[in-house]
């Protein structure tokens, strides 16, 4: 009998031996899944950093900022977008708007609008709007403005043709002014006509008799911009991020 019970304790001692070590060997997989998990998102992050030159911090808040808006989902749609109410009060929201579902704006080789974009075609939209940094060569700067130019340009350019047509000029120009709130909308009309006019008398003169002028080509649209400083103004605060700065929450100017 003392044989027999001696051999039970030493059963269950046996048994709950195993079970510390299935525990700690558990836990042990568990720390490693974590530790690889969290070793990914380091990689991740760093590739996102050097695609678009922001930093680990930057891409974290922007992180969080994504999150906040799809509400912990992977991705997010326009309505998302379209419920920031500081972006309710912009004359181009529509535009806006559409830019980030753009796939010639997400560093793509590709045209079309997607419905729902995830953190990184956000992230790249989102670095169109970077301004320079003190470390920044004069090639870089360079390359940043023409990207800004870019960007503007993809979003004048509405049916993705490469051109803005006269007709696609005179809608931004009439909808920036008649929303602003300060000119009525046949004032408006009036100066997006002019406008019109005025974008086409700088390049027919430099056309042949046989060419017809179809609209703004891209290399046109950064000459009537070329006294533009793009670098540093084109930067971006209704999603609460001030990319001027770069840091998350609501800006005070």
């Amino acid at each position: 009998m003392v044989g027999c019970a001696r051999s039970g304790r030493a059963s269950r001692s046996g048994r709950a031996g195993g079970a510390a070590a299935a525990a700690a060997a558990a836990a042990a997989a568990a720390a490693a899944a974590m530790g690889a998990s969290q070793t990914r998102s380091a990689h991740k992050y760093q590739d996102l950093a050097e695609r678009t030159g922001f930093s680990l911090e930057q891409i974290k808040n922007l992180h969080k900022r994504f999150q906040h808006l799809s509400g912990d989902e992977e991705t997010i749609s326009k309505e998302n977008l379209e419920g920031i109410p500081t972006l309710a009060k912009n004359p181009i929201r529509k535009q806006i708007i559409e830019a980030f579902f753009d796939k010639r704006n997400q560093h793509r080789d590709e045209v079309g609008s997607c419905q729902e974009i995830g953190f990184e075609q956000f992230l790249m939209v989102m670095s169109h709007f970077r301004p320079p940094t003190l470390k920044t060569t004069a090639e870089e700067k360079e390359a940043m403005r023409r990207e800004k130019l870019r960007f503007l340009f993809n979003m004048h350019d509405t049916d993705n043709d490469g051109i803005i047509t006269l007709v696609e000029y005179h809608k931004v120009v009439e909808e920036l002014l008649s929303k602003s709130g300060a000119i009525e909308g046949e004032a408006a009309k009036a100066i997006a006509d002019a406008a019109m006019l005025e974008v086409a008398s700088t390049n027919v003169p430099n056309m042949g008799p046989d060419e017809f002028y179809e609209g703004i080509t891209f290399e046109h649209f950064e000459q009537i911009l070329k006294g533009l400083e793009m670098e540093t103004r084109m930067h971006i605060r209704f999603l609460d991020v001030d990319t001027s700065t770069m840091r998350c929450g609501k800006s005070t100017s």
